[in-house]
């Protein structure tokens, strides 16, 4: 474990002097996915990682952006708590600050949160080398523009991310999944009305016939709920929202297109091709296959969403979603704000970025 801040910085600003492009990797997880491909050398920053500070009692985890999610969850399952966003991890290396760089968040998202909804705090190492501090590490630290929010999701094109202060919460105390068979527009119409009721409901997904629902929290809640669902109960449940949450379920397998739809939970679903993976309560939709873009996108604007390409296809096109004029500009500036030169990871959003 090692603080590499002031050598991070030194190195942003021999880049930018030499007009060098650099293309942030540590755990190297999502390197072909969510952004499009990037025409850079590697600024390797693995080996800057360690928990710098951690107050179970305040509910708060300040990580350097390197370290493994798997360090943070050993750290943090000693007292009982957890990350509540459940953050994906494509591999075994990836990272914290990887996962707030891409505003990555499991099934558990509609009910515990974001990855954005939890930063308190960020260090950043902005395109001129400069180190920047944003929040802190309680929330009401926040005030005027929470640029440590906006860091979630910029796809390392504002700055290095060095280090991530992180609400955590306590873990449940009991969680059961029950699975009904069910199919997709019927699936939609029940995770929504329970969404709806009172009660622990922290998870709905549905797969090629079976909708799968998860409570998590107090015992006799969790329990009572259960029963009202009706089903049958899911053994080895973990392993099953762990695979949803990793992208490990054969859904997932091999090289054809992968695209998010993220729509209004309730969004019918009549029209979508197959195959189709539905999560997060019916708010976020995944599609195999190659698939016309404007097809899709009419479907996304229907659902009032929007469409992106997560993985495989086209890398060297646009991935993300459409943004408008005025959207465009405002990216605009804030990429100009944080790094004049363009030298993190140019392109790595957006093609004119």
């Amino acid at each position: 474990m090692a603080d590499l801040s002031r050598a991070i910085a030194e190195r942003v600003k021999a880049a930018r002097a030499d007009r060098t492009p650099l293309f942030l990797t540590a755990g190297g997880s999502k390197r072909n996915c969510i952004g499009r491909r990037c025409d850079a050398g590697d600024f390797d920053l693995s080996a800057h990682r360690g928990v710098v500070d951690y107050q179970p009692d305040e509910l708060v985890l300040t990580a350097r952006s390197s370290t493994p999610l798997a360090d943070i969850d050993a750290v943090l399952e000693d007292r009982g708590q957890h990350l509540s966003f459940e953050p994906p991890r494509f591999s075994p290396a990836a990272t914290i600050g990887g996962t707030v760089a891409c505003n990555l968040s499991g099934p558990a998202r509609p009910w515990g949160g974001s990855v954005r909804d939890m930063v308190l705090g960020t260090r950043l190492v902005d395109g001129r080398g400069e180190t920047l501090r944003f929040g802190g590490q309680v929330m009401k630290n926040v005030a005027g523009y929470d640029v440590s929010r906006f860091v979630a999701g910029s796809l390392g094109v504002l700055g290095v991310i060095t280090e991530v202060s992180l609400k955590v919460l306590p873990r449940p105390e009991a969680s059961e999944t029950r699975v009904l068979e069910l199919e997709a527009p019927a699936a939609i119409e029940t995770m929504n009305r329970f969404a709806a009721q009172p009660g622990p409901l922290d998870a709905a997904a549905w797969l090629d016939g079976r909708l799968y629902l998860r409570a998590s929290g107090d015992t006799h809640a969790v329990l009572s709920l259960v029963r009202a669902w009706g089903g049958e109960s899911l053994p080895g449940a973990g392993a099953f929202w762990q695979a949803l949450r990793d992208h490990a379920l054969p859904f997932f397998d091999g090289d054809a297109p992968l695209w998010r739809l993220s729509v209004r939970s309730s969004a019918p679903i009549e029209g979508y091709p197959e195959p189709l993976l539905i999560d997060w309560c019916g708010a976020q939709r995944w599609l195999r296959s190659e698939h016309d873009r404007e097809a899709l996108q009419a479907l996304t604007r229907a659902g009032g969403g929007h469409l992106s390409l997560f993985r495989g296809g086209d890398r060297d096109g646009e991935v993300k979603p459409v943004l408008s004029p005025p959207e465009q500009e405002l990216h605009r500036r804030l990429k100009r704000a944080f790094d004049p030169d363009g030298i993190l990871n140019p392109g790595r959003m957006y093609g004119w970025m």
